[in-house]
């Protein structure tokens, strides 16, 4: 078991900074997920956690003890890359014997390590097969067990599935999920910039934006209760409808807010929480909509079909409301009859509705 503190940690390349002092406490036995776009700073920190980049400043604590000089071979962490990174000549035995050969190991303890992770892993019947004569999940799961057999305190998983097709994706990730099953006690940390091996995978998820943290939390407070626009709109598939606005009225303890739409809304706030003229956004997650919009007790929109993308069991729509400079998506079931330019009327339950204030931040409700 190992429980990680990130003091204030920063990360600069030359004069550039990448990592903006990031603060984060990590729970022992965690399965922590780094989400973000490309070039946020996710792998840089997972790299500094490692030891394989430096850390310009801050602590990195690791049970207790300073990690920052020490070496990455003497953190106990094992790091599963996006590239196999296996021997071509080697078997998958071989492989995953090969670091604790070096470093010494006793045969009769590296066979037994061995023989474990490869049953865990369902690699038993492939142990004296080379990487060439095995799937792309298979590989991923050679460098898995790679990582095990060292019996780390800490896994670190750098977008360890991007480089499978989709099926495989889906399949090697519940492999994931069963590995953390059977390994309770191990700290896991894990990056991608896919939120489905997010939402699925972890404890809890960090977002992260040019190098700063912009939420931290369970799958479901990011997706119910994003703290800005930007977790809202990157937590979520399809992504978080916005729709921009301007307070009309301040009134006690609400705002009377019209939308680029034309619909307006009164948002419940507290006193001086929003100003007269000043702007702010909804957001309405595609699959909180309903069609019909005839509930009085909802806020209802209508808007013109541009665009009908059918899923099978779900479709959606993409519409043009009156001033909306951006496509409003509808998620709806796989049974209506929709065509382009054809006019349709939605609602949306008011609990659902997420209140933005000129800031980008999450403020009031309807």
């Amino acid at each position: 078991m190992a429980e990680l503190s990130l003091r204030n940690i920063r990360k600069s390349y030359d004069n550039i900074e990448v990592l903006h002092g990031i603060d984060l406490d990590i729970g022992s036995g965690e399965f922590i997920v780094f989400v973000g776009p490309s070039g946020c700073g996710k792998s840089t920190l997972l790299r500094s956690i490692a030891g394989l980049e430096t850390i310009t400043s801050g602590d990195l604590v690791i049970d207790g003890e300073r990690m920052n000089a020490v070496a990455p071979s003497k953190r106990g962490i094992s790091m599963v890359f996006q590239s196999y990174a296996l021997y071509p000549h080697m078997s998958v035995y071989e492989n995953m014997a090969f670091g604790l050969r070096i470093s010494g190991m006793p045969r009769a303890e590296i066979d037994g390590r061995v023989r474990q992770a490869a049953e865990i892993l369902q690699l038993s019947p492939y142990l004296q097969r080379r990487p060439k004569a095995l799937s792309g999940g298979q590989r991923q799961r050679v460098a898995i067990g790679r990582a095990i057999v060292r019996n780390p305190r800490v896994f670190l998983f750098d977008e360890p599935l991007s480089n499978l097709d989709a099926a495989l994706r889906a399949a090697t990730r519940i492999e994931i999920a069963k590995l953390k099953q059977s390994m309770p006690d191990v700290t896991m940390i894990y990056v991608t910039h896919d939120q489905i091996e997010a939402m699925t995978l972890a404890d809890r998820i960090v977002v992260f934006k040019d190098g700063r943290i912009e939420q931290v939390g369970t799958p479901t407070e990011l997706y119910r209760t994003p703290a800005n626009i930007f977790v809202a709109q990157f937590i979520g598939s399809p992504a978080m409808n916005i729709l921009p606005g301007k307070v009309v009225e301040r009134r006690e303890g609400s705002a009377l807010c019209s939308l680029a739409c034309g619909v307006s809304a009164e948002v419940v706030c507290a006193p001086g929480q929003f100003l007269q003229d000043e702007a702010m956004s909804i957001g309405i997650r595609p699959e909180n909509t309903r069609i019909g919009g005839e509930d009085p007790s909802e806020l209802t929109f209508a808007g013109t079909i541009d665009l009908v993308e059918h899923l099978g069991e779900v479709q959606i729509l993409y519409l043009d409301l009156p001033g909306a400079k951006e496509k409003f998506l509808v998620k709806t079931d796989g049974h209506g009859l929709f065509s382009r330019n054809q006019t349709v009327k939605f609602g949306v339950d008011r609990k659902n509705v997420h209140v933005f204030r000129s800031n980008g931040d999450a403020s009031g409700s309807l």
